[in-house]
């Protein structure tokens, strides 16, 4: 094999010049689903190179023996897939190129098939034939050295996401939505990871699950088995991490498919771990529904509007309730994050079992959106009232590659120590980063010693400049409805009249009634009278009118105050026929009293000595604990870490006007010399 670039960028740049050869008798959006799978194809066969004519040869010799080839090839390999065929990209002709590269693929043991098959490989085999450029791009490939030992796992997904960037930026597409970038990975595993060093250290060969719900490329899989594998030495056996992995696209599952492929286990090596990595979307098809993991690990798509999984989560929402993901609520339809939050809180091993960790980077709305009683309120609500929620830390903005926007990393652990329980750490690390060449909109990384230091702060657990240890209360409020007494006065006037003479009850009476109640109403004509008058009028005026009218004397009433009544602040309460206070709805107004405070005194001091006719609606309340204000919870990162900055003094400010002016008139004055 020839020899060639063989770190990161640089590798990728050198495939990407592959692309080149496809101008004009491909679009550019064709360009990934032909430059990944020929990458794919070149990685897997130069891990078979080394025993490629054995296992041909063995398969020539037992292929009829009715012994298990599979076992054999495999044995032979030391990997769960092996290919029969005499044909290498190297090797494949040009005259029967495409013929040749069919029959290679087709030798393939099944799990290794399946990549080139969600990528339509063979139709786009097919085109390149067509166009004459099947030979050619298959012996560029042939030149690329991607054995492990030359470009070791971290790379080859630097490769891909490489890739992907890069024809992602060339046709504007979303596809690199499902990318983390890899400090970020970095950062997520270690946080995970790391509260076990002990564990790890004391249990030499100790199995553990991981599992990604949205597993992309598989780099949060791969970091953390080889963020464990750190573990051991000649003399100690390292822990083993069994990954698991569910993906929604088809070429991106290949991409993981491919990955774990070639990823082995201390303790297990034959086994075939891509079996591990399901196809199909988290959220209505779980395909992991009865099983739980140690670690969890996740980077769902931001802001992903969730209605093509509506049907099967409002299903399982309504018909399991707690008993299923997504018991306590729903968030609106236009963010489906918080659904991930809930789906891996499901997920996490249970304590009697050694408990679970979750490490997801979400934006920065599942920290508020939503008030008191909605979906996402909810949620929050129940992953802080069961003590799930061990810390948040604010990340760099600029930090991903198609979003500049403030992204958030939680920890959710169902197994805290004794120190963090019934607490939230809240880290801001918004400003550990340092600049890089802009790739997108990610202009900067967490280098290695700020994920360090970040780990540091994070195992402290203490308050200090860039840690908050709170009681998950303060993020908790219950939201009273506040009334106030509906207050008003009688206006009679000749324009009132004219508006109670058009009340149904009024068109009922007789001419003669009209005439009774018209004379007696005139005298109070011009004049105002509190709400009480009504009543009064009508008890006074029915001893004149039939016992039939007299029976409507309730209507009556109610028509007098529709005609004649006026919102009058100074005016007196209304009370309704049982004796009880009639609130005005237009001054109805809210309060979110913090859950460490009690209600009444809140009110009492925040609310009446402003409104002394306030009082607090006894019917408003949280439908889980029956009290009176319904319960809400949100995190304000921004208030517990906010400091205030005093102005700059005004002399200071004109001083530097001044300066600036001088300078402004000097310049002036040069060009005009």
């Amino acid at each position: 094999m020839a020899e060639g670039p063989n770190k990161g960028g640089a590798l990728a740049d050198f495939i990407w010049k592959n692309a080149e050869d496809l101008w004009g008798d491909f679009k550019h959006t064709d360009f990934g689903k032909i430059i990944l799978p020929f990458t794919l194809l070149r990685r897997l066969e130069c891990v078979l190179e080394p025993t490629r004519k054995e296992v041909y040869d063995a398969y020539l010799t037992h292929k009829d023996s009715g012994l298990d080839l599979d076992l054999i090839l495999r044995q032979i390999t030391r990997y769960p897939f092996y290919n029969t065929s005499e044909y290498v990209l190297g090797n494949l002709g040009g005259t029967k190129t495409s013929q040749n590269l069919a029959d290679y693929v087709a030798h393939f043991s099944d799990n290794a098939r399946v990549i080139f098959q969600q990528f339509d490989f063979t139709n786009t085999c097919n085109r390149l034939s067509k166009a004459g450029l099947l030979f050619k791009i298959c012996r560029n490939f042939s030149e690329i050295d991607l054995h492990p030992d030359e470009v070791p796992d971290r790379v080859m997904s630097n490769l891909y996401e490489h890739l992907i960037r890069r024809f992602g930026a060339e046709v504007n597409e979303g596809a690199e939505d499902f990318m983390t970038p890899r400090d970020i990975v970095r950062l997520a595993t270690t946080l995970l990871l790391d509260p076990d060093d002990a564990l790890f250290e004391s249990d030499p060969g100790l199995i553990r699950s991981i599992y990604d719900p949205t597993v992309g490329t598989g780099g949060f899989l791969s970091d953390a088995m080889d963020h464990v594998a750190d573990y051991g030495n000649h003399s100690k056996v390292p822990p083993v991490l069994v990954p698991y992995g569910q993906e929604l696209e088809p070429e991106t599952h290949a991409v993981c498919v491919t990955g774990m492929l070639l990823r082995t286990l201390e303790n297990d090596p034959g086994r075939d771990l891509s079996k591990n990595i399901k196809l199909g979307s988290t959220l209505s098809n779980d395909q992991f529904s009865s099983d739980r993991f140690h670690y969890c690990v996740a980077n769902p798509p931001f802001g992903k509007k969730w209605e093509k999984d509506q049907d099967a989560v409002t299903r399982e929402h309504k018909e399991k309730g707690f008993n299923g993901r997504f018991g306590p609520g729903l968030p609106r339809i236009n963010d489906g994050s918080m659904l991930f939050l809930l789906h891996l809180a499901s997920k996490m091993e249970l304590p009697e079992k050694g408990g679970g960790r979750v490490a997801i980077v979400l934006s920065g709305s599942p920290l508020f959106n939503g008030g008191a009683g909605s979906g996402e309120s909810e949620i929050r609500r129940w992953l802080l009232e069961n003590d799930l929620v061990e810390a948040i830390i604010a990340l760099p903005t600029e930090i991903f590659f198609r979003t500049g926007i403030g992204t958030y990393l939680w920890i959710l652990s169902n197994k805290k120590t004794e120190n963090r329980r019934e607490r939230v750490q809240l880290i801001n690390a918004a400003d550990q980063w340092v600049p890089i060449k802009n790739e997108g909109n990610k202009r900067r990384i967490i280098s290695e010693e700020q994920i360090h230091r970040i780990a540091e702060i994070y195992a402290a657990a203490e308050t200090y400049e860039l840690s908050r240890m709170l009681d998950y209360r303060v993020f908790g409020y219950r939201r009273i409805r506040v009334l106030r007494p509906l207050r008003m006065s009688l206006h009679i006037n000749n324009a009132t009249m004219e508006k109670l003479e058009t009340e149904k009850v009024w068109i009922k009476l007789t001419g003669e009634q009209k005439e009774v109640l018209r004379a007696e109403l005139e005298a109070y004509l011009d004049t105002i009278k509190p709400f009480a008058w009504a009543k009064q009028f009508i008890e006074h005026v029915a001893q004149l009118l039939s016992p039939a009218v007299r029976k409507a004397g309730k209507s009556f009433v109610k028509a007098l105050i529709s005609a004649f009544g006026v919102r009058d602040a100074d005016g007196e309460p209304v009370f309704n026929e049982d004796g009880e206070i009639v609130f005005d709805p237009d001054l109805t107004d809210y309060e979110n009293v913090p859950l460490t405070k009690n209600v009444k005194d809140y009110f009492a001091r925040e609310v009446l000595p402003h409104v002394p006719d306030a009082y607090i609606d006894k019917t408003f309340l949280d439908k889980a604990d029956g009290q009176v204000g319904r319960v809400g919870y949100e995190i304000n990162f921004n208030r517990f870490f906010y400091e205030y900055v005093p102005p700059r003094k005004l002399e200071i400010i004109d001083a530097e006007l001044k300066q600036v002016e001088q300078e402004i008139a000097d310049l002036l004055g040069e060009v005009t010399e």
